[in-house]
């Protein structure tokens, strides 16, 4: 019997398969370079055509990102100076219109060369000084992004010095051209740039299919950026994928995450590029450092600017209150000491959040992380709580809340949110007051007209738009819907514009200034004669 029980042992242990293994990296690199025919690609160019996103813009936390068609895409690269340039039209495509005219046609020019990154304009080059998102400088970003590319990954593999690999089976089904039920693949990871981990999943016939990696990204944190491989054609002797499918985001967290998909039409091997090194002036640009300006414009009522995005910051008798907290924690961290060093003593009880877009929440944690509430549209609670302020690692650019977990010690549970329901479902007002001063917080309706046989929808931007009004003051702060022209230049009602002057004479307050997110203060008046009939 204990012979038996062995015998059983020895088969189960060395006749099972080993279903998930590691496996000679180099070797595998070897084949997959052989299979590519990467040792005969210095250098590419590849058209085509598709849609690219804007990540972090959707009108709904529950819709995908807004989407452009693309159209006369090209793209070169130069794999051994790490030059690349792309090139192509972008026009609205199924990116939401809410009652506005037609997008126009826009040239998107974008430029790499080593460590710098610009775009080009018809009026020259174009330096990148605000960092993708808000989280990672673009030459960083270009950099990773041609090294996620098919050949780019296996050549930045040969340099890596932590090579490592596995092989596994994709038991399930999979999406449509990736491997699945059963074929095995083998995954190459390693570190790019010192930081960036990379994981490239090479399928049963050695061809790249997918290649992953993760971006510092104030929403999600340490962000998923994956490429998808499929529709590999021989050209020259070289394996090129004919269909490019991109994520950023988390499909598992959320439906937004279909970055971009471009199918190409053409592609040619070794091209002769005309490399063009960085101009002075990229050369010589350097990023401004976070700054906060103050102007007081009312007892207590201060606009914060200074950067791409601005803030307001109420005083009450016996703590403050901010309006926006857009970016990212260098910013939060700015407004935050400008707040103390206006009224020293007091802190910020409560931060006002207009709405869930990646430019306008990005600095939530940092206030959530001392214990400040939270005040946003009901809609926005749990989408925050899945992703915004998540307790996982952020391990490429960690914040107070991922370094220190102080909500976790102070043991604040729920975590203090505070919704502005719609009228669906209760009040779409917030008000937050200390028996004398008062912030009243409105939710921005969508308006619709019936115009001839058809519904008119003047939209709001976002679905979970909130705005702040001062009654006392007749102080307005606004986002993304209107930002007042600079000195006498002229301007035309937008659709934004319209559906904010609807909000305000249906909720029937009388505001004298407009305090934008962006730009600089106005008056009503002025509002008024630019919406006129």
């Amino acid at each position: 019997m204990k012979r038996l029980v062995f015998v059983i042992f020895f088969i189960n242990y060395f006749v099972t398969p080993v279903y998930s293994q590691e496996v000679d990296a180099q070797e595998a690199l070897n084949r997959a370079i052989e299979a590519m025919g990467s040792d005969f690609i210095n250098s590419v160019t590849y058209s085509g055509a598709g849609f690219s996103s804007r990540i972090g813009q959707q009108y709904s936390v529950t819709t995908p990102w807004p989407g452009y068609a693309v159209n006369d895409y090209t793209r070169s690269i130069d794999y051994n100076s790490l030059w690349a340039r792309e090139d192509y039209i972008r026009s609205q495509g199924d990116y939401p219109s809410f009652g506005r005219p037609p997008m126009p046609e826009e040239r998107i020019v974008t430029m790499t060369y080593g460590e710098y990154a610009w775009n080009e304009s018809e009026d020259g080059p174009v330096p990148l000084l605000r960092d993708y998102l808000d989280g990672i400088p673009y030459n960083e970003l270009r950099q990773l992004e041609i090294a996620i590319t098919p050949h780019g990954f296996l050549k930045a593999a040969q340099n890596a010095t932590d090579l490592t690999a596995i092989s596994l089976p994709i038991v399930g089904a999979s999406d449509f051209g990736l491997s699945q039920f059963g074929r095995h693949v083998t995954i190459l990871s390693f570190t790019f740039m010192d930081k960036y981990k990379i994981n490239g999943t090479i399928d049963d016939r050695d061809l790249v299919e997918l290649v992953g990696t993760w971006i510092p990204n104030p929403f999600y944190g340490d962000m998923d950026y994956e490429m998808r491989y499929t529709r590999y054609e021989e050209i020259d002797g070289v394996m090129f994928p004919m269909q490019f499918h991109t994520h950023q985001a988390d499909p598992r967290l959320n439906t937004s995450h279909n970055y971009y998909e471009y199918n190409l039409t053409d592609v040619t091997i070794n091209p002769e590029l005309m490399i063009t090194e960085a101009p002075q002036e990229i050369v010589n640009a350097e990023k401004p450092p976070v700054t906060v300006i103050s102007n007081e414009i009312g007892e207590g009522v201060w606009f914060l600017t200074g950067g791409t995005h601005n803030s307001l910051l109420v005083e009450f008798r016996d703590y403050l209150a901010v309006v926006d907290a857009p970016n990212n924690e260098e910013r939060s961290l700015a407004v935050l000491a400008e707040a103390r060093r206006l009224v020293p003593g007091k802190e910020v009880q409560y931060v006002v959040n207009t709405h869930h877009h990646f430019d306008h929440a990005g600095g939530l944690r940092t206030y959530l992380s001392q214990g400040t509430t939270i005040v946003t549209h009901d809609t926005n609670k749990e989408y925050y709580l899945d992703i915004l302020f998540h307790p996982a690692p952020r391990t490429l650019n960690p914040d107070r809340m991922a370094q220190y977990n102080p909500m976790y010690w102070i043991s604040r549970r729920p975590a203090p949110i505070e919704t502005v329901e719609g009228e669906s479902r209760g009040t779409a007002k917030y008000v937050i007051t200390d028996g004398e001063k008062i912030l009243e917080i409105y939710r921005v309706q969508d308006m619709y007209y019936e115009l001839g046989d058809r519904s008119l929808r003047y939209s709001h931007h976002s679905e979970d738009m909130l705005m702040a009004y001062l009654p006392q003051e007749g102080i307005l702060f606004n986002a993304d819907l209107y930002t007042p022209p600079r000195d006498n230049d002229a301007m035309k009602p937008s659709i934004s514009m319209i559906n904010l002057n609807e909000n305000i004479k249906k909720l029937r307050i009388t505001p004298r200034v407009h305090a934008p997110s962006h730009g600089n203060l106005g008056l009503h008046s002025q509002f008024l004669e630019i919406i006129g009939e």
